[in-house]
């Protein structure tokens, strides 16, 4: 007796552990990670898995001068998912953690701290001191990074990270580039690029879209007074429009679509009835009323080419020749805004720099006429306006125009236009020199290695991508900045001698210092190479690599190739797997396949998940300043990690659509996933304590590779999770997460809420002590099937359980291998245990339980309270008849039904089918035909509704409908079976009958007697094994509810399995009872815990 009350001492501290109310999982996660901080986790798992397969996955470098928000988490969470499940299928996963260090993110914060406003300022404290600064910032947040991320247990190695700051990484950039100078795909042009003028750099085209805003920009109409060639007017002048009026002093030509027709009017408005040209289409735009003009003649716009107009500044007269101050013609031009008339300032425009490079307006060479400095000022060259931010000085332009009678309207306008994506302040479009990858001479070669890439979603690729590859321009690599790896690029004084240096070694070789440890800026700079051409010393070219390029050269520099670890890289590029948000189909993924591409002529990945935006529950961008996001850490404290993960993989995120974060989906989580998972697990400790207590001996699990048992429940679960297995691993191999967490959510509901509840007396040892351990094993098996199947997407849970049932593995249980969950693979599927007729059996099952529950919610009939009979009709299931009744005693149990009657005639219970429109769904797709169409769906027939379930689709009025458009519902004829309420689910039809009646209301009170004495026992904390005596008293006597208890002791007895005795029998009872309310009485009831004498 002594040994079976240490069992039971057991027994009461793992349900003190596992119970619902008490199971802390925060807390829980907590004991996790010291666990394996002490067995040192990560790197034992390295370690395991060292001799096998590898599994290459590169992780994109974030900066560190910012915190992590709920972004990071999700593609942080992708990524530990699918390398734990590469781990865990025989594989070995090199994991580190990079870091994003140059570039313009670092060098804002240094701009604000040191109040520097351009490149000036920098030189004046001094390039070493300027880099210094933004060296000291650049892991500002990187202890914060690295407790967040291994808080919500993603393992990865931040030892061994990688930097693109280090000497070795900025080496392997510098061989990258080197290989791509040699295939002559570098050239150093002049572009109209999108420039910062608040980080004084240039950005290229995929940054300038990562951040469009909407804003009001003065519009204004100007007029171009035509002349000829002796400078003459000719009586008319050309309108034209533009929002950008500080672009005006730069203006060289007009711009006219050749197909388009252009009207001369008078504008009877002036007194001088002056006349102008403009886009017929736009008439109506520019005059309130068809009374204010007079047309005069239409042509194409064709006819005004070559049309000389007076210029409207005469800051570059004398910089341009003839062919300057004329209407181009160009079909980039449209009607469908301002006068169809455009001007053209080619350095702050991309279209106007083509357009009049092809009118040889301008060239290549210069000279330039960009009279706007690095910091958005007018230079010394535009007098009127020299010093003054060009946006600050479009009202000034505006005001000289008027005065000189060139305006001819102004107006505001709102529309889209790019900001800086660090500093958040207004891009112009500006030429600057820049050095740039020939992106367009390979974009077919890319457009054919991103066809040989998997993707999930597919549209981020074949829509997203392949678009943006299509259009994709050279890429401007090169930045006007200080902290970032200099381009290794020297060249004499006039630019006819150009070296390339792809090492340290090779600068070493050519400049003969030999002191190189650093290759910043500050450094290298100092470093002249002596001329091979009689030039002099050759100086290196003053830009930075744009940091994007640094990222995208990542595969290479991390393991600083091709100087090391050369052939063990070769082996196994491309990477595998790569994961990040959809916003890198322009950033990360971009520069990644252009450099793979330019090198190798390979893809740089095998398999990519990108993941949508992660808003914030109103639908917003997350932001600090309006608090509209619960802060990570709080929401990790409050519910734990384990159900963030699980929340946000689960989300349409993971298929790249943008997902509102909902605080209440995480606890959601948790109630219907996590805690179902935890109780399932604590039944099973708690019944194999009791069945060791019983038997006297240890229960050790035995693995099932073939049911040899007859139980129909065990044969269905064991089916079920090796279909579930088959399912999983098929998906994950297709990166599938989105449809592989839903299934896993759903098992576990079929575990817990189908097979423990459903098994109760079995696994509590009712049935006998052989039956019980068959129970338990077959309960054992899965579990641990499902521990190690979750753990890659679940880990600290799966690891906690795993944890509490590991000792039942026997001599297994102390090797270093089964140490943690994480060491073990993901289980092989068992062919031979699935059985699918088993398994769409118990579907209906399920179906006609949940249907029989539903119709007593309906009707309001307690669970408790039996009901005479139900009629259940199954469609399209051959054999039912026989095989129904495998299970028909857990449909009588669940539905607490007398009689349960199988039919195969519909027709016999005047049963027809019938449709109504499903309104939330037709209605967007129909609008005003909603009203004949829903008639003509309610007059449907039986057989139009079976002919529409069968095909899936049904023609309406010339309207093609599909099954979600409707609601099909079983229609009984009432007259004849007025005691049935009706319910149909897929193929299952039920008739339930929900006459009265005394005898089985009395025994619906009898079960929710041993209902709440079920839960007082677990109120009091007691436990199956505990000797217990329920004691009762009904008030008042000889009432209904009093007679009832008297002659109903033996049914409460046999059913609670433990003595039922009146109160008087207990009067000296010390603990409080509880009342509770039945038919015409109350009754309290009490549970005295009765100590054995060897206690």
């Amino acid at each position: 007796m002594a040994s079976k009350n240490k069992k039971q001492n057991e027994v009461d501290s793992v349900d003190a552990d596992l119970g619902s109310e008490s199971f802390d999982f925060p807390k829980e996660e907590e004991k996790v990670l010291k666990m394996w901080k002490e067995i040192d986790a990560f790197r034992t798992q390295l370690k395991l898995s060292e001799n096998r397969k590898r599994f290459t996955f590169y992780d994109g470098p974030p900066f560190a001068t910012g915190l992590p928000h709920y972004g990071h988490i999700l593609a942080g969470t992708i990524k530990d998912t699918v390398t734990r499940w590469a781990t865990q299928t025989g594989h070995h996963v090199e994991r580190r953690f990079g870091w994003d260090c140059h570039g313009l993110p670092v060098e804002f914060e240094i701009d604000k701290k040191l109040g520097i406003k351009g490149p000036s300022d920098v030189l004046k404290m001094g390039v070493d001191n300027y880099n210094n600064e933004c060296r000291s910032i650049v892991m500002r947040y990187s202890k914060e990074w690295e407790e967040i991320i291994s808080r919500l247990g993603r393992w990865i190695d931040f030892q061994n990270d990688y930097k693109t700051l280090y000497p070795t990484f900025m080496e392997s950039v510098w061989w990258v580039f080197k290989e791509i100078y040699k295939k002559k795909l570098v050239y150093r042009g002049f572009k109209v690029m999108p420039y910062s003028t608040s980080c004084c750099t240039p950005l290229s085209n995929f940054e300038a879209g990562q951040n469009y805003k909407d804003v009001q920009d003065p519009a204004v109409v100007i007029t171009f007074p035509a002349i000829d060639d002796k400078g003459i007017d000719l009586g008319y002048s050309f309108l034209a429009w533009t929002t950008t009026p500080w672009t005006l002093p730069s203006n060289l030509a007009l711009c006219m679509h050749p197909e388009l027709d252009y009207v001369k009017i008078k504008d009877k408005k002036q007194e001088e009835n002056q006349v102008y040209v403009l886009a017929e289409a736009r008439l109506g735009e520019v005059f309130k009323s068809d009374q204010d003009y007079e047309i005069l003649d239409k042509q194409k716009g064709s006819f005004f080419k070559g049309q000389k107009y007076r210029p409207l500044f005469s800051y570059f007269v004398d910089a341009v020749d003839e062919k300057a101050f004329q209407v181009l013609n160009d079909s980039y031009v449209t009607s469908d805004s301002g006068t169809g008339i455009v001007h053209q300032a080619p350095y702050f425009g991309e279209d106007d720099y083509r357009v009049c490079l092809e009118a040889k307006i301008i060239t290549k060479v210069g000279p330039i006429m960009c009279p706007v400095d690095a910091s958005g000022c007018f230079t010394g060259e535009v007098t009127d306006f020299a010093g003054q931010h060009v946006k600050d000085a479009d009202k000034h332009i505006m005001k000289h125009l008027k005065e000189k009678n060139r305006l001819y309207s102004q107006a505001t306008i709102q529309h889209q236009y790019p900001f800086c994506w660090r500093s958040d302040t207004p891009l112009l479009y500006k030429a600057v020199p820049s050095w740039f990858i020939k992106v367009e001479e390979i974009k077919d070669k890319l457009l054919e290695n991103n066809a040989k890439t998997y993707w999930v979603p597919d549209f981020a690729k074949e829509k997203r991508f392949a678009n943006w590859l299509s259009d994709a321009r050279d890429w401007a690599i090169s930045r006007n900045r200080f902290w970032g790896n200099p381009i290794p690029l020297w060249v004499s004084d006039d630019f006819e001698e150009v070296v390339c240096v792809g090492s340290i070694e090779e600068l070493k070789e050519l400049s003969g210092v030999q002191d190189i440890t650093d290759i910043h800026k500050e450094f290298v700079d100092k470093i002249t190479i002596p001329s091979k051409m009689g030039k002099g010393v050759l100086k290196r070219v003053p830009e930075v690599f744009d940091c994007w390029f640094e990222s995208g050269s990542m595969p290479y520099a991390q393991v600083h190739y091709p100087f090391e670890r050369k052939e063990e890289f070769e082996n196994n590029f491309p990477a595998d797997f790569i994961a990040e948000g959809i916003d890198q189909t322009r950033g990360w993924f971009y520069t990644l396949l252009v450099i793979s591409t330019a090198i190798f002529d390979k893809p740089p990945f095998k398999n990519l998940i990108t993941n949508g935006l992660v808003l914030a529950e109103d639908g917003q961008k997350m932001s600090k300043s309006r608090k509209n996001f619960p802060d990570p850490w709080e929401t990790i404290n409050k519910y734990g990690a384990d159900s963030i993960r699980l929340y946000l993989i689960s989300s349409p995120a993971v298929r790249g659509d943008a997902v509102k974060f909902v605080e209440k989906g995480v606890r959601d989580v948790i109630k219907d996933a996590f805690l179902p998972w935890v109780n399932a697990s604590k039944f099973l400790i708690q019944n194999v304590e009791r069945w060791e207590a019983e038997q006297n001996k240890k229960f050790f699990y035995e693995e099932i590779s073939v049911y040899t048992g007859v139980n129909i429940m065990d044969k269905w679960l064991l089916s079920s999770i090796q279909s579930l297995l088959k399912f999983v691993r098929q998906e994950m191999n297709a990166y599938r997460l989105y449809t592989v967490l839903p299934r896993l959510v759903k098992f576990i509901d079929t575990l817990c809420n189908w097979y423990v509840r459903l098994n109760r007396k079995r696994l509590r040892g009712e049935t006998g002590p052989e039956d019980s351990f068959f129970a338990l094993n077959t309960l054992y098996n899965v579990l641990y099937w499902m521990i190690r199947l979750c753990a890659p997407f679940i880990p600290f849970l799966a690891e906690s359980i795993y944890q509490r049932i590991k000792k039942y593995l026997g001599e297994n249980a102390q090797k270093l291998e089964f140490a943690s969950v994480h060491y073990l693979s993901i289980p092989e599927v068992n062919e031979n245990l699935i059985n699918s007729d088993t398994e769409n059996l118990f579907e209906v099952m399920q179906r006609i339980i949940v249907l029989g529950r539903t119709l007593r919610d309906r009707k309001k009939l307690a669970l408790r309270l039996p009901v005479k009979e139900l009629v259940v009709i199954v469609e399209n299931y051959a054999g039912i008849d026989s095989a129904i009744k495998n299970v028909e005693s857990y449909i009588y149990e669940e539905l607490n039904v007398k009689k349960f009657q199988l039919s195969l005639d519909k027709e016999r219970y005047g049963i027809e089918m019938k449709a109504k429109p499903n309104f939330a769904v037709l209605a967007t797709k129909v609008k005003d035909k909603m009203k004949k169409l829903s008639g003509l769906i309610e007059k449907m027939t039986d057989s139009e509704v079976q002919e529409f379930r069968k095909n899936g689709k049904f023609v309406l009025d010339g309207i093609e409908l599909n099954l979600e458009d409707i609601v099909i519902l079983p229609k009984l004829d009432t007259a004849k079976f007025s005691q049935y309420e009706p319910g149909f689910d897929k193929n299952v039809i039920e008739l339930l009958d929900i006459s009265p009646d005394e005898e089985m209301v009395n025994e619906g009170v009898l079960r929710d007697v041993v209902n709440r004495v079920q839960r007082l026992r677990k109120e009091y904390k007691l436990v199956p094994t505990d000797d217990i005596i329920i004691y009762y008293q009904v008030k008042p006597e000889n009432c209904k509810l009093d007679n009832l208890f008297r002659n109903s002791i033996e049914y409460l007895e046999s059913n609670l399995k433990k003595p039922v005795k009146t109160f008087e029998s207990g009067s000296n009872l010390k603990i409080q009872g509880k009342s509770f309310d039945f038919l015409d009485g109350k009754v309290e009831l009490w549970i005295e815990k009765v100590q054995s004498a060897e206690s």
